[in-house]
């Protein structure tokens, strides 16, 4: 049963029993017509292995229930117009039950599966699949008002309903894939390739981890990446692709960890990393799973380092290279402009020899209790992965051992269909944050700022506006971002709404930009040489340089400045000057009575040079 006759009776006799069966499955017609059809795509693509199985249909249908389930999930439960009243109604109470019940209830009354073939499929113990089964019974039988011995007819109005969907000529099924095959064919070559000259720097290696990680590699896959490409690749994302228990231990080796859960992610609403904006980057994609651990501490963290611990490995499959470098950018643009209040970026770091694309974050949550998450994505053929270390701290994470972790993930994926280059001992280099980008491309955004202290409120800020008023400046440089030759100025002032703080308190950034580099630093110098005379010229003015700093970037320098209004009363201000290229700001700072963390607002100002580097227009 391997030859094209053999498939396209295949096609033609199941994929309608296959669609009524999807359906009913996600209540989301069009989303099971292109799951089902993209499933035997998949099937011819692998059709010598597909076509020995015992039950072909056994493997296709759970590719198409994955993929149904990710197009489908993101909307509730769907409703055709147009649809029969019968039809509607059963759609709506499968959409009562749990995707378990929904799974076990068509299995055996539209697929025909005994008990046994239901728990192998599913792969549940066969008491689990047992009690499923009579719940689901029971509940779609109240919902639907007939008995219980009915519930099979139930289904025949879908059957019908179905009926009208068109489909693909089987040619058509067959000629996709078997062009899938052949770009698979040269990815593998380009890999295999890759392996054999990366295998020559591995000898050479002497500090002991690239060999680990080459270890690693083969862990799982037999016979290695090159045994792999001559018995034809895995298809399909499973679960032992993902880390162990005693991986994810190496995060903090001394602590006990445990696996919490596997799945494909299409229970709940499906958001399981820091910041993350959707269920999946890539809705259309093919597969995907997520795996979490934890590591927690009965006596709360005193011993050994924070309470708890948690990670993540999130790995979704797209169906082509382009849509996974698309589900890259997705991703990290959920950590790059992370949307959670009081969550703040401090750090960026690109990620080299782990995968194709490979990126970390490190982000802070000063929700109690204050948590630090250092999330790294890559990459690799269709695969993009990541993973997410959550620790119940506010200590500098070390990250080494999750970038070394983040090639561990990669690598494990090395045998699968579409993925691509394998992972070597990774390494970092610190990176400028992703572009915020529109007119506040290069200026602060309020994931940057830190909290400030006792108040539970976020940041929020204001549109950029043109700086015919500078309130970033102080008495001491008053200076003028509307004057001649600077052009794109812009403004914007940050605060904290709803809070008990005086009115004040506030955070003000103005940018602008010269014609040419000499005129952005004699702009910065003017303002260093006014800092620096504020003290003869206005008396009570006291003045201090607390960064000062130069390199090819640009430069950044802050001071504090207090001014005497009575004897009994003075006012702090923090003001820093950055220069980026011809970009230059300014960056002020009302604290207005809250204590100020000299060491946080230096690496504000640091970060809004850094941020000038996206300037539009520079």
């Amino acid at each position: 049963m391997t030859s094209p006759p053999d498939f396209d009776a295949f096609y033609a006799e199941g994929r309608h029993r296959l669609l009524v069966q999807t359906w009913a499955l996600t209540g989301d017609l069009p989303a099971s017509r292109r799951a089902v059809r993209d499933a035997y795509v998949s099937a011819w693509h692998r059709w010598r292995k597909v076509s020995r199985h015992e039950d072909p249909e056994s493997v296709v249908r759970p590719q198409a229930w994955a993929s149904a389930l990710r197009r489908s999930t993101t909307r509730p439960f769907h409703r055709e117009r147009g649809l029969d009243e019968e039809v509607r109604a059963t759609l709506e109470a499968l959409g009562k039950l749990s995707l378990t019940q929904r799974k076990v209830l068509i299995l055996a009354h539209q697929a025909s599966l005994t008990l046994p073939q239901i728990a192998q499929e599913l792969a549940l113990v066969q008491p689990t699949v047992e009690r499923e089964l009579q719940s689901a019974t029971a509940n779609l039988s109240l919902h639907r008002g007939v008995p219980s011995t009915s519930v099979s007819a139930l289904f025949e109005p879908l059957s019908s309903a179905a009926e009208s969907v068109r489909w693909p000529r089987v040619t058509i099924v067959r000629r996709a894939g078997t062009t899938r095959r052949r770009l698979h064919v040269v990815a593998g070559a380009v890999l295999v390739t890759g392996a054999l000259v990366a295998s020559g720097v591995l000898v050479t290696d002497s500090d002991g981890l690239r060999p680990s990680l080459e270890t690693e590699r083969l862990a799982g896959v037999n016979g290695g990446v090159g045994a792999q490409q001559a018995a034809g690749r895995d298809a399909g994302l499973e679960a032992r692709r993902l880390l162990d228990r005693d991986q994810a231990s190496r995060l903090w080796p001394d602590r006990p960890w445990r696996l919490r859960s596997t799945s494909d992610n299409t229970t709940g609403d499906g958001l399981v990393l820091p910041c993350q904006g959707a269920r999946y980057a890539d809705p259309d994609g093919e597969e995907a799973l997520v795996r979490q651990f934890r590591s927690d501490l009965p006596d709360g963290g005193r011993q050994d380092g924070p309470a708890r611990i948690d990670l993540t490995q999130m790995t979704e499959l797209s169906a082509s290279e382009d849509d996974a470098r698309a589900a890259y950018r997705t991703t990290t643009r959920w950590f790059a402009a992370c949307a959670a209040d009081r969550v703040q970026l401090l750090a960026t770091e690109k990620v080299t020899d782990v995968g194709e694309q490979a990126t970390l974050f490190v982000l802070r949550s000063y929700d109690d209790p204050v948590t630090t998450h250092t999330v790294g994505v890559a990459r690799s053929g269709r695969t993009v992965t990541t993973l997410a270390r959550s620790v119940q701290s506010a200590d500098r994470p070390v990250r080494a051992p999750l970038t070394t972790l983040l090639a561990t993930a990669v690598n494990g994926l090395c045998g699968l269909d579409g993925a691509g280059r394998c992972a070597g001992p990774p390494a970092t280099e610190i990176t400028a944050p992703l572009p915020l980008g529109g007119p506040a491309g290069g200026m602060l955004g309020t994931l940057d700022l830190p909290p400030v202290e006792d108040v539970d409120q976020p940041w929020v800020g204001t549109d950029p506006a043109p700086a015919d008023v500078n309130t970033a400046a102080t008495s001491c440089d008053e200076t003028d971002f509307s004057a001649e030759p600077i052009t794109d100025d812009l403004t914007r002032t940050f605060v904290v709404p709803g809070s008990s703080l005086p009115d004040e308190f506030g955070l003000t950034e103005t940018v602008g930009l010269f014609p040419r580099d000499v005129g952005a630093q004699g702009f910065v110098d003017g303002v260093r040489g006014r800092m620096d005379a504020c003290e003869d010229d206005q008396l009570g003015s006291e003045v201090e340089v607390i960064l000062d700093e130069t390199d090819d970037t640009g430069q950044r320098l802050a001071w504090r400045v207090t001014t005497e209004l009575s004897e009994n009363r003075s006012v702090e201000f923090l003001m820093g000057v950055v220069r980026n290229g011809r970009a230059v700001g300014q960056v002020g700072y009302v604290p207005a009575g809250t204590p100020v963390d000299q060491t946080a607002f230096t690496d504000l100002v640091t970060r809004a040079q850094v941020r000038l580097g996206a300037t539009p227009g520079l």
